[in-house]
């Protein structure tokens, strides 16, 4: 399965374990429930969905790369402990707590959250001495004379031994004991992913027209050549900190990150026409709705390939305008929250007081999601855009020595109503440019492929696709209407296409 598919089957391997009878014990006997074992290539994004799923169920998350440990670290250190049998004193052998399995029990006494994933990365690249107490983990989960809480899943990791020379093989008494996964890499699923993230559009767009780079693993005389979708994300963040840098990168960074040769050549080439594509046809000017009949032209008679590439620029850009959008429209909609409970509040304590307390709330939780493994940057954006906000209302009351509450909820009101201006503008903005950008192609390209490449492109992002929902375009509807409608078509001339062959079929019969 992908990893999407993965993603979903671990979720709902996690709810049928933390699932409770009428009595309060879980469904699943904590003997029965199987660890997961995820085998599948490397960087196409395991340990991602731990931290999406951790997030989503709100459950703790512990990762190791389980390669890093020895034999102590995982198992703790032994020492003589004296016991009495049957009136008689024997020196016994024990361990300390697993550094591990002590790594959970913190986060459950810092958090307060009982229920996690403990995520072990390369679970068959350990070595020889560590290799039997994983084993012996996968079958009894416990480390030395140490068990893993109840209520935590174990999620193990690893990869196939054609990607890993030092991988060893799980016997049959263990493979019994655990619940299987092989996952394989999907460029569909991954390029949603890449559209979630906001990934360069360089990348997405190069991939897109050729997606058999996304992931190969190579063997050659020069050794293992490789290109992943975890170099493909690494690099994309790196293009985006260098353009806000202004520098570039080149063909030899692309290869720090994409360590398959041909293919770092060929997208640093592509790199290089992309950001020339952004300058000969002026993508802020079709944007602005300002543009030439000579960029129309040039367009129009332009390779299949640079039509695709530049519709790729347009929609990165517009997909950033709508992910500035969307995050305006989260922050609005948190602030509106916390003023909720401010204007509950202020009757029974100081404006200044009660915004404290709400500042302290929402860093106590950030903290809490933070330590439990939950915390995405979004999420932290977020939280510390609100934060930051909040403390901003307060010093201003203080500033300005509001203490009436009436006279502190129309300041806080007001200011609260910039933050809900910028998103109407945001929007407005946004939405222009939309409209710009579908005139722009209709008057380039008619009802031609290129505007059902583009529909299906802004369907499938995730920020544009949050916009149109939200915000509405008018273009987007008209087109996506029509290529709803044309399929329709299509599929009921299929239909009587074969119904007519059955029916011949029949009377050759007759």
């Amino acid at each position: 399965m992908n990893i999407k598919q993965a993603k979903q089957e671990i979720a709902n391997t996690l709810k049928a374990y933390l699932k409770k009878d009428a009595l309060g014990n879980y469904l699943i006997p904590s003997v029965r429930q199987r660890p997961v074992l995820l085998m599948g290539p490397p960087g196409i994004g395991k340990t991602q969905i731990m931290e999406q799923i951790a997030a989503e169920e709100g459950v703790g998350l512990v990762a190791y790369t389980i390669t890093h440990h020895t034999r102590q670290s995982a198992i703790g250190l032994p020492f003589i402990e004296k016991r009495t049998y049957g009136g008689q004193e024997f020196s016994v052998t024990e361990y300390t707590m697993s550094e591990i399995l002590a790594s959970v029990y913190q986060l459950m006494e810092r958090t307060g959250i009982r229920e996690g994933i403990l995520f072990l990365d390369e679970i068959n690249c350990v070595s020889e001495t560590l290799a039997p107490m994983m084993l012996q983990f996968l079958q009894c989960k416990t480390f030395g004379n140490q068990r893993l809480p109840e209520g935590w899943l174990i999620v193990a990791a690893g990869n196939p031994p054609e990607y890993n020379k030092s991988v060893r093989d799980f016997d049959v008494v263990t493979l019994d004991r655990v619940k299987r996964i092989d996952v394989t890499e999907d460029f569909a699923v991954w390029k949603e992913y890449a559209y979630r993230k906001g990934l360069h559009g360089a990348v997405i767009s190069y991939l897109d027209i050729k997606k058999d780079n996304f992931y190969r693993i190579e063997t050659t005389v020069d050794g293992l050549q490789f290109a992943t979708a975890r170099g493909w994300e690494d690099l994309s963040e790196l293009i985006l900190a260098y353009e806000q840098l202004g520098l570039r990168v080149d063909r030899e960074v692309v290869g720090q990150y994409i360590q398959l040769p041909r293919i770092a050549k060929d997208f640093a080439n592509y790199l290089e026409l992309y950001y020339k594509y952004q300058k000969t046809y002026h993508v802020d000017d079709i944007l602005k709705g300002t543009w030439q009949n000579i960029t129309v032209l040039e367009l129009r008679e332009a390779p299949f390939d640079e039509k695709l590439s530049v519709m790729g620029l347009v929609l990165s850009r517009l997909a950033e305008a709508a992910r500035n959008t969307r995050r305006q429209d989260a922050l609005t909609t948190a602030l509106h929250g916390a003023l909720t409970e401010f204007k509950g509040k202020i009757a029974d304590a100081a404006p200044q007081a009660v915004l404290g307390q709400l500042i302290w709330r929402r860093q106590e939780k950030l903290k809490q999601a933070k330590e439990a493994g939950q915390l995405d940057k979004e999420t932290r954006d977020l939280g510390m855009l609100e934060l930051g906000a909040l403390e901003d209302y307060r010093q201003r009351l203080a500033k300005e020595d509001i203490t009436a509450p009436a006279e502190a909820m129309d300041a806080v009101r007001g200011w609260f109503g910039g933050e809900v201006e910028k998103r109407r503008t945001l929007g407005a903005e946004t939405g222009a440019q939309f409209d710009n950008a579908f005139r722009f192609l209709e008057q380039t390209f008619g009802q031609g492929q290129e505007l059902v490449i583009f529909v299906t492109e802004v369907t499938a992002g995730y920020d544009t696709s949050w916009f149109v929902e939200n915000f509405g375009c008018d273009a987007y509807f008209r087109h996506n209407k029509e290529l709803l409608f044309d399929d329709t078509r299509h599929r009921i001339r299929e239909e009587i296409a074969a119904a007519k062959a059955a029916e011949k079929e029949e009377q050759s019969h007759e």
